[in-house]
C-alpha cells in the first residue's frame, strides 16, 4: 500500500488516497474504494487488498479530509459510533462526489491502468457509489447497505453504466418502504441490478464487523467480482 496526495477541484486544498497495486504486472481496471463512516479504516483496507489480490488497482481516498484527515475507527465502541456519526452528519456529499472525481480520473491514469475505472462503496460509501453512477463516467458501481438511496430515485434516469446494489433485508438503517422505492425506481433501468439478502443486517460485508455475516458477504462479493471483471478486464 502506498499514499499519494491529491488536489481537490474546489482548490480547498489535497487529500490522501491509499493505492494497492496487483502483484500481476499486466494491465488492471482500478476500483475506488469509498469508505463507510468509519473512515478509510482497517476493514476498508482489507476490502481494498483484496481487490489487489483479485488483480484490480484499488484506491481508497479520505474523504473525510475537510473535518479531520486520517480517520480510522471501528464499529466496536459507543465512543467511535458517537465520532463516525458526528462526521458524517458534518459531511459534505456533493464535496464528497466531487473528490471521488478527482479520484476517479486518477485512477485511470495510475501506471499499470488500463483506462477503466469504477467504484465499490458500504454503507454512506454505499450512498456515495449510487451517487457517482448518477453523476460521473465511472464504468461501473457497486454499492453495499446504501443509506438513503430512496432520495437518489429521481436521478436514476441519469445511469448510463452498471450499477449493483447490494441490499440487507433487515438494515436497521433502510426500511421496506425504502427498499420498495428504489426498487420501483430501478426496475425499467437497464443498467441496475440489485439482491436483497434475507436475515442479515446493514453491514453484513463489513470484515471483522459486529454484524458480518460470511455466507451474504461471500455471495455479494461473488456478484461484485463477477461484474468488476466483466467492466474492468
Amino acid at each position: 500500500m502506498r499514499e499519494i496526495k491529491l488536489k481537490a477541484a474546489d482548490g480547498a486544498g489535497e487529500f490522501s488516497a491509499f493505492i494497492w497495486e496487483p502483484k500481476n504486472k499486466d494491465a488492471a481496471g482500478a476500483v475506488v474504494v469509498i469508505q463507510e463512516i468509519f473512515g478509510v479504516n482497517d476493514a476498508l483496507r482489507a476490502t481494498a487488498e483484496n481487490l489487489a489480490e483479485m488483480g484490480f488497482i484499488a484506491i481508497a481516498p479520505d474523504l473525510f479530509w475537510r473535518q479531520e484527515p486520517g480517520v480510522n475507527l471501528t464499529d466496536k465502541s459507543e465512543g467511535e459510533w458517537k465520532k463516525a456519526l458526528e462526521l458524517m452528519n458534518g459531511f459534505n456529499q456533493d464535496k464528497g462526489v466531487e473528490d471521488l472525481k478527482v479520484t476517479l480520473d486518477t485512477a485511470r491514469k495510475l501506471p499499470g491502468c488500463n483506462g477503466k475505472a469504477g467504484t465499490i462503496g458500504f454503507c454512506l460509501g454505499g450512498r456515495l457509489a449510487v451517487m457517482m453512477a448518477t453523476r460521473s463516467d465511472a464504468d461501473v458501481n457497486v454499492s453495499y447497505y446504501g443509506v438513503g438511496l430512496d432520495g437518489l430515485v429521481p436521478e436514476f434516469d441519469n445511469i448510463q453504466a452498471p450499477l449493483l446494489m447490494h441490499i440487507a433485508e433487515l438494515d436497521e438503517y433502510c426500511p421496506a418502504e425504502v427498499v420498495e422505492a428504489v426498487l420501483d425506481g430501478a426496475e425499467d433501468n437497464e443498467f441496475i441490478d440489485a439482491f436483497i439478502y434475507p436475515d442479515v443486517h446493514h453491514a453484513f460485508a463489513r470484515v471483522n464487523g459486529v454484524h458480518y455475516d460470511a455466507r451474504a458477504a461471500t455471495i455479494a462479493n461473488g456478484h461484485s467480482a463477477e461484474l468488476l471483471a466483466e467492466m474492468l478486464g
